[in-house]
């Protein structure tokens, strides 16, 4: 199995992270039973977050007693120091853990630093002081905040959203962490789906030696494919790379990473699914597409009222309406008969 080491926290791991955001859509027996039988396959990094609702509590009832064998990342959203301490206290007693490895500040509209007045980050130092957090992490969709984040010599990973999609500018994002020894996790390693081949996926990732892709599992099948990396870790060669060209070509340009910095939508729009109709019903078994949920999220596209709110939050730069419009008409061109 590859390994990977994790920039300056002398953290080395599987070069295959368990992504733990799925499974707050299981049971707890179901959960459970994937943590379990992820460790047991070689697993040992698993991220979660205090937003994703009882994950937490899941990993700290999976891992209660072998505590020390696992490495886990957990988030706060907190831009205040009260609600700093409540999440980290939350997130430890959930967890069952008296530490969490990596802390991250998670997707907030700004990096925090000592002396911004917001008191977040010396809130992080006393935590880690006490023993509580044992390194200081971050995560964005921002190019240029992952940049100054990487460059800062503040923070000792960065999360990110990175696959064989990305562009030049991830890439150098990825080299910048390199140099300066900062921990590089990579989400959306899938891009929320928009990627079927999970084994070109890893072939692609298993170039850049600093990177830690992370995989959100929800079921067995899922976790099967990435437990067979263990022993058989996909190749890079002629076949993923032609894979992955086809991709690129298919995808290239203004597509939606469903990050959610556009959400909630004043019109009550669900963009981070409307906005990638196209993609996803091309990609992914299309039964879910033509169903009446479904159809209700495209009509309500057409009370879009052009306001820029969306345009402004996102980090890709995207004309999001214009890109919600493109694709509520291949929608009803093919609710339409028009074939797929």
């Amino acid at each position: 199995m590859h390994k990977v080491n994790l920039g300056k926290t002398g953290i080395t791991v599987p070069k295959n992270g368990f992504g733990a955001l799925p499974i707050q859509r299981v049971g707890m027996d179901g959960a459970l039973a994937l943590l379990l039988r992820a460790y047991d396959g070689g697993f040992r990094y698993f991220d979660t977050a205090r937003a994703y609702s009882d994950s937490e509590e899941k990993l700290g009832n999976a891992f209660e007693g072998k505590r020390d064998q696992v490495v886990i990342a957990t988030k706060t959203q907190a831009e205040s120091k009260d609600r700093f301490w409540r999440d980290i206290e939350t997130s430890l007693s959930y967890l069952k853990s008296s530490y969490v490895d990596i802390y991250q500040f998670h997707n907030i509209s700004f990096m925090p630093k000592p002396e911004d007045g917001s008191g977040l980050y010396e809130a992080m130092l006393d935590a880690k002081a006490q023993g509580m957090i044992k390194h200081i992490g971050i995560t964005s969709h921002s190019i240029d905040m992952g940049m100054q984040i990487a460059e800062s010599g503040l923070y000792e990973s960065l999360q990110f959203p990175f696959s064989y999609l990305s562009g030049d500018r991830e890439i150098e994002l990825v080299n910048k962490c390199k140099e300066n020894g900062v921990a590089f996790i990579a989400m959306k390693s899938l891009s929320g789906g928009l990627i079927t081949n999970a084994a070109a996926a890893y072939a692609w990732a298993s170039r850049f030696e600093n990177v830690l892709p992370i995989w959100g599992v929800q079921r067995e099948s899922e976790l099967d494919e990435f437990l067979s990396f263990m022993d058989a870790p996909p190749e890079y060669n002629e076949e993923s790379q032609a894979l992955i060209d086809k991709d690129r070509a298919e995808l290239s340009g203004n597509f939606c990473r469903a990050c959610g910095y556009c959400m909630p939508c004043p019109q009550g729009i669900i963009i981070n699914e409307c906005a990638r109709y196209s993609q996803m019903v091309r990609r992914m078994p299309p039964a879910r597409f033509f169903e009446e949920e479904f159809a209700q999220m495209m009509k309500d596209v057409e009370s879009c009222a052009e306001c820029g709110q969306c345009i402004e939050a996102c980090p890709y730069g995207i004309n999001t309406p214009e890109l919600l419009k493109l694709n509520l008409k291949d929608y009803k061109e093919i609710m339409a008969g028009k074939p797929i």
